[in-house]
């Protein structure tokens, strides 16, 4: 079973957090399950960036993004090469090491 090491967040895990997953599981699912509370405006449906995470180790383990992914990044707060929506994100049998951005913007609700 891969293991997510979540990195600390001021608000939202200030200690960080290492949890196992199931295999295929997504990963907004998964982190919100193991007690982070990520934000998901859109409910998991791609259509915000409330969810962007940064992957910090495995990144290339993952499934490449699609064309509704890639657009909504681009407008993503702090968009790094490594970022991902987490909602998008299925998980391999790799282990992942994220980092949840210090803010972010819901184009959803905020007409961005």
């Amino acid at each position: 079973m891969p293991r997510i090491k979540v990195l600390p967040h001021a608000q939202i895990c200030p200690e960080g957090a290492e949890f196992e997953v199931e295999q295929n599981a997504n990963l907004c699912e998964s982190l919100l399950k193991n007690g982070i509370k990520i934000e998901h405006a859109c409910d998991m449906s791609a259509a915000c960036t409330t969810c962007h995470v940064v992957v910090r180790k495995g990144f290339d383990s993952l499934e490449e993004m699609d064309d509704v992914e890639a657009d909504l990044l681009d407008r993503a707060w702090g968009l790094e090469p490594d970022s991902r929506l987490s909602c998008q994100v299925k998980l391999d049998d790799e282990d992942l090491e994220i980092e949840i951005p210090k803010y972010t913007i819901n184009h959803a609700s905020e007409n961005h």
